[in-house]
């Protein structure tokens, strides 16, 4: 004898057919999928431009001051004319270079002065300040 759970012949089904569903769903999935644009992965990167011919121009430029007052542009004594030109030649370069201030703890104030002075006339706006442990105090 098989038994029926409340369920008479001829009344009609309560559930609902869902595999016609999940096919039109994934059908639509496959169609969203194929339609997505594809991701291009892409890194900007801005490369470091060649020097200017016969300056000594680098990306990364490094402005000293010795105890006795010299300033010095990547090692090579400069005087301030000279300095001038070499930052409104940087200001003027896609992307300008970095300029690393390196005042030594005894230079002159004025000189220094002088120099961030200049620096500020011409523009500059990547300028860092290297070596500050040689001023703390103990």
């Amino acid at each position: 004898m098989a038994m029926t759970a409340g369920v008479t012949e001829g009344a009609p089904m309560s559930e609902i057919n869902t595999t016609p569903l999940i096919d039109v769903m994934l059908v639509l999935l496959i169609m969203f999928i194929l339609t997505i644009p594809l991701q291009t992965h892409a890194v900007k990167v801005d490369l470091p431009q060649g020097p200017v011919a016969g300056q000594d121009i680098r990306p990364k430029n490094d402005l000293a001051i010795s105890a006795q007052g010299q300033v010095s542009w990547n090692g090579t004594a400069i005087d301030l004319a000279t300095l001038r030109t070499y930052l409104a030649l940087t200001v003027q370069m896609a992307p300008e270079p970095e300029l690393h201030f390196r005042p030594d703890p005894q230079a002159p104030y004025g000189t220094v002065d002088k120099v961030l002075a200049v620096a500020k006339r011409s523009g500059v706006t990547k300028l860092g300040l290297v070596g500050n442990e040689g001023y703390a105090q103990f």
